[in-house]
């Protein structure tokens, strides 16, 4: 029998709530997720140096069981993070995570034990000026997108470099601020070129073969994209930062459709406001999602005011259950997750 596969996704659920606090359940200006093969989730809880102490990864499941958290605070010593940017898992299932302000990253168990870092700040091969998007293959090479020097570097997971290509511009193969990286089944690395407005995809020795996406608001157009990820079927998923939304494209680059967000209140939401009747007074007589005058009528009011549609989608990510995850940096419920059509 063949497989039929819908259109679009099924919203499934939200997870999350603001919490500034050194620990506990909650996000604090979450930036990426990475997924284990045991389906935990591991989210960069970036914060700011005014709140350092909420600056950690935590660790969560879909049923929103917190379980653990590790690498918080604010500092330079080991394990500590400053402004950490995103995760990769290697295939011993050890964390990878890079920090745009130490030109470092940053290797920790599955526990959240501290193994080593590596990396300093420089333009030379094998230095890094605010390293951002990291991705892992099955061989255990590391691709970084290289944000400043406007490149993409490969290693080994001992920090050892094996190569590197790209460089400032916007013809195919070059790259203005690069941020998210992933890469497909297929062995293809697709990097969200942020200045760029594209997402540009390539072999693993750098070799471009297909460029996404253009400048604007349109239905085929990107705007800062921040986040990359593909799922089993070759469909494309990119983190439209600047139009807060997340755009879907076909394997051959070609628009499918837009998700703007369906969240709901998270179960750590419900549980505060059963704690809080005061709060959830007030949100009752509030307008979650108000018609607003022209001249505020911009994707980012818009998404500010809206509680149900993304505010600030930094990251995706697919599970090995083709799951999409969205991590949305400025909304107090933290990232919405939504699950792939089902095959029949």
């Amino acid at each position: 029998m063949s497989l039929k596969v819908r259109e679009r996704l099924r919203y499934l659920k939200t997870i999350g709530i603001v919490n500034n606090g050194f620990n506990g359940r909650g996000f604090a200006n979450p930036y990426d997720i990475v997924v284990s093969q045991e389906g935990n989730m591991f989210v960069l809880n970036r914060c700011d140096p005014a709140r350092r102490s909420a600056i950690r990864i935590g660790v969560c499941n879909l049923n929103e069981d917190y379980l653990y958290e590790f690498g918080y605070g604010f500092g330079d010593g080991p394990g500590q993070m400053v402004w950490p940017v995103s995760l990769a898992f290697d295939s011993l299932s050890r964390v990878l995570g890079t920090d745009e302000h130490k030109n470092m990253l940053t290797l920790f168990t599955s526990k959240g034990d501290y193994v080593s870092h590596w990396g300093e700040g420089g333009a030379r091969q094998g230095q890094f000026d605010g390293p951002a998007g990291i991705v892992i293959d099955e061989e255990d090479i590391v691709f970084v997108a290289d944000q400043k020097n406007h490149r993409i570097q490969k290693y080994s997971t001992d920090g050892e470099f094996i190569g590197q290509w790209g460089g400032q511009g916007s013809d195919e193969g070059q790259f203005d601020l690069p941020w998210g990286i992933t890469i497909d089944r297929q062995g293809k690395v697709y990097v969200a070129d942020w200045r760029n407005d594209r997402v540009q995809v390539f072999d693993k020795n750098g070799k471009i073969e297909m460029v996404i996406g253009s400048s604007g608001d349109g239905e085929e157009n990107l705007s800062r994209p921040s986040g990359v990820s593909v799922d089993s079927t070759d469909n494309v998923y990119v983190a439209d930062w600047g139009n807060e939304r997340i755009q879907v494209f076909s394997r051959n680059g070609k628009f499918k459709y837009t998700l703007r967000g369906e969240a709901t209140l998270s179960q750590w939401a419900i549980d505060f406001f059963a704690s809080n009747p005061d709060e959830m007074e007030q949100r009752e007589i509030s307008n979650l999602e108000p018609e607003l005058p022209d001249h505020l009528a911009t994707a980012y009011h818009i998404s500010s005011q809206t509680e149900p549609f993304f505010w600030g989608p930094v990251s995706v990510h697919v599970d090995s259950e083709d799951k999409l995850y969205v991590v949305e940096s400025n909304r107090p419920v933290s990232y919405t997750h939504l699950t792939l059509p089902t095959k029949a």
